[in-house]
């Protein structure tokens, strides 16, 4: 999927091999309240979020489409056709980590009915559970096992919790990995990195001068997680001391700090979304280490693509492009019979 400030484009590749496009025409983000410093961070992740999620679930629905017609067809239908319970939950998470934080998606389009909010609620709950709640047990349970008698108010505390942050992020990420679906949905991940620092190059967007570059970018939604652990020890060891002392005991206190801790979610994102923002743009020498843990955990979300999945990437981009420059106002679905075929049919400016 590739977002420009008019317009997206998604594209799959059908089991024929066909490429099918996906595109919607998208209010400019740049403009208005939504532009304003911490405001853009805010609606810029709820928003990823949304349009991440819906690009993954139409993938899944072709994927499904062409399965069922394979079978119709007289095929055997494979046994691992839909996604587990684990990649379902972390659709969110998935969305989150694959997207470009500075590239918000349209608030308009169609997100599905009560039972899809409902299921997208259910992610978002899973995702605190596992970034918020446990980070916060693990640093409890420590504290006693280790005998360190830390309350929640200690600075100590919060190093604790952000480190196993950074840890849960770490394991989760390498336990997902394995999943088949999820590998294959980080192998685009990298061969949309590719696609971007070939147009950011000012190169043709073809499979060769794409295949050569890195699949690690500043702006990559992983990074944007990971420094959302590190500010989060930050703005938690600040307010901290401000949790009243209400004699509640240890399980008290936690689950006190626990629910003080949610409205400060967003002030987190919208601080982490303007550092990363500004580091992309102006992070050269020291400044460039802040970025480096990022581009750590991203090698693990991104993975080497084939010059098939470069050619989906490179068509969703160019797809965007092409409806951003105005020569192209189609809506909704077209498909293609390759990426040849795409690229006559949309020429580079």
């Amino acid at each position: 999927m590739m977002r420009s400030p008019h317009s997206y484009a998604a594209v799959v590749r059908r089991r024929g091999g066909a490429l099918m496009v996906r595109e919607e025409e998208m209010v400019d983000p740049r403009v208005g309240a939504k532009a304003w410093p911490l405001v853009r961070g805010i609606t810029t992740l709820v928003e990823a979020l949304k349009l991440g999620s819906r690009c993954l679930r139409f993938s899944a629905e072709v994927y499904e489409q062409d399965l069922e017609a394979e079978e119709k067809a007289g095929g055997a239908r494979p046994k691992s056709g839909g996604p587990s319970t684990l990649a379902a939950l972390s659709l969110s998470i998935i969305a989150l980590v694959t997207a470009d934080p500075e590239s918000p998606p349209p608030t308009s389009g169609k997100d599905g009915g009560a039972g899809k909010s409902l299921f997208t609620l259910l992610t978002v709950l899973f995702a605190i559970g596992l970034f918020v709640a446990l980070p916060q047990a693990f640093a409890e349970g420590t504290s006693r096992v280790f005998k360190l008698g830390l309350d929640v108010r200690d600075p100590r505390f919060q190093v604790i919790t952000g480190a196993a942050k950074l840890l849960i992020v770490v394991g989760y990420m390498l336990a997902i990995r394995r999943m088949p679906e999820i590998y294959r949905v980080f192998q685009y991940h990298g061969a949309e990195h590719k696609a971007i620092h070939a147009y950011e190059a000012g190169q043709e967007l073809v499979v060769a001068n794409a295949r050569s570059k890195t699949t690690l970018h500043p702006r990559c939604g992983t990074t944007f997680l990971v420094m959302v652990a590190m500010v989060s020890i930050l703005v938690f060891t600040a307010i901290g001391p401000l949790l009243p002392q209400l004699g509640l005991g240890k399980l008290g206190d936690n689950l006190l700090f626990f629910l003080m801790k949610l409205p400060f979610l967003p002030f987190i994102a919208a601080i982490t979304f303007e550092i990363q923002r500004a580091l992309a743009r102006w992070g050269k020498g020291p400044l460039a280490l802040l970025l480096y843990p990022g581009f750590l955990v991203q090698k693990i979300t991104t993975i080497e693509p084939d010059d098939s999945q470069l050619e989906v990437a490179l068509a969703a981009l160019r797809s965007a492009l092409v409806r951003e420059q105005g020569r192209a106002t189609a809506q909704g679905d077209s498909t293609f019979d390759g990426f040849e075929a795409l690229n006559e049919a949309r020429p580079a400016a």
